[in-house]
């Protein structure tokens, strides 16, 4: 992607904006190439079972390791490829339209594990924890939802108690991506009660930690192919080295940080529909009625129309906000346009291939049935659809 300067507007009184321009570089392009392949024939024979079994197959991780497609925006000292947000959403597609379950247990451990150890740790964090996860050989999760808290992640009640040289952390987490299955955890929680939000800390918890334990694995809906569970920190001791970036109050730009995931889901949900549209079009070619196949019929084109429509919009938004991200601008509003957008299209267009399969859409043994069922989460983790229509109403200036 590149950025040029457009002619003068011819309305002077107006503003001039950077054009975009965009095109994926030929190394982009044989990236993309390189996780379909990966994608098809290293997960895909994987899907089936994660998904009966509601596992995320922890074997994949050393093997994208190795290929470098777990530290894609992550500098080469620490053993990434020092590449952009743009790539990394390419790596995220080719995935999520395979599994979109596999994908989110990897966008955890990568965008909002190792990425927030990378961008507000201290040196010995990225040193202990980076390297292994950008090879694949630890796995981290991130928690800050509760059983009381969703949206309002300023209402949480852990706390961590500082005793001496040390933390105590108590408190429940819920609704954790990788909770079964991570090493080490960041960890929300109060050190400051009095200072609603501004006094919350983010703590990496190992997951050999006395006091840290698994309550239990939640069985869900869609995505069941990624592991998620209830946590509990119960007089959980951790040093004052396990502070995110060595101090206090690190929340609020931890939180902003968070963008970069807005604009993964963007693309995540996106490519969920391209995958539901794909099987749609290949069953409507095949499939016959009344003497001819379903492709033929105007009211069958016409849905496949109007999806296909939906996807391109939908993929476009997000890459655009992976390029304001990645050329350093500004990019609130995009992210949470992409995230909202790209879910309430994922939810329409799977709905629709589920209806254009009839009653074969209804049953397990058609991809989009698990389809359907992975496009709803996309409006509710990591801030709902209602949250980011409140963000970017807040950037509007309403």
């Amino acid at each position: 992607m590149s950025a040029d300067r457009g002619p003068t507007h011819p309305f002077p009184n107006r503003r001039e904006v950077r054009m975009l321009s965009y095109a994926f570089t030929e190394e982009q392009d044989d990236l993309r190439e390189m996780v379909r392949e990966f994608a098809q024939a290293e997960v895909a024979p994987l899907v089936e079972e994660a998904e009966r079994n509601e596992k995320f197959p922890v074997e994949l991780l050393p093997k994208l390791g190795e290929l470098g497609l777990l530290g894609i925006v992550f500098p080469e000292e620490y053993g990434g490829i020092g590449a952009d947000k743009i790539t990394e959403c390419i790596f995220v597609e080719e995935m999520a339209k395979v599994s979109a379950g596999i994908a989110a247990s990897v966008n955890a451990h990568a965008d909002l594990a190792a990425f927030p150890i990378y961008k507000f740790g201290t040196d010995a964090q990225r040193e202990k924890y980076l390297p292994p996860s950008i090879a694949g050989e630890l796995i981290g999760a991130y928690a800050i939802t509760e059983p009381n808290t969703g949206s309002d992640a300023a209402g949480l009640q852990s706390r961590a108690e500082k005793k001496g040289d040390r933390y105590v952390i108590n408190g429940r987490k819920n609704f954790i991506t990788n909770g079964t299955i991570c090493d080490y955890c960041l960890v929300a929680a109060y050190t400051d009660r009095s200072r609603r939000g501004e006094g919350i800390s983010v703590f990496i918890v190992d997951r050999n930690t006395p006091g840290f334990e698994v309550t239990r694995k939640l069985e869900k809906m869609g995505h069941r192919s990624s592991d998620t569970a209830e946590l509990v920190f119960e007089d959980c001791e951790v040093p004052e080295e396990a502070l995110l970036g060595g101090k206090e109050d690190a929340f609020g730009a931890l939180m902003g940080a968070l963008i970069t995931g807005r604009v993964s889901h963007g693309v995540k949900s996106a490519a969920i529909a391209q995958a539901a549209f794909e099987a749609a079009r290949q069953y409507a070619l095949e499939r016959e009625a009344f003497g001819r196949s379903l492709s033929k019929f105007q009211a069958i084109r016409f849905k496949l129309a109007d999806m296909a429509t939906r996807i391109e919009a939908a993929r476009a938004l997000a890459y655009k906000a992976a390029w304001l991200y990645s050329t350093g601008q500004p990019c609130v509003k995009e992210a949470s346009m992409a995230k909202y957008f790209s879910a309430e299209v994922a939810d329409y267009v799977c709905r629709e291939a589920v209806q254009i399969h009839g009653g074969y859409g209804y049953i397990t043994e058609y991809a989009v049935e698990r389809y359907y069922r992975d496009a709803k989460l996309a409006s509710i983790t990591e801030g709902t659809s209602e949250i980011q229509q409140l963000i970017v109403s807040r950037e509007l200036g309403l």
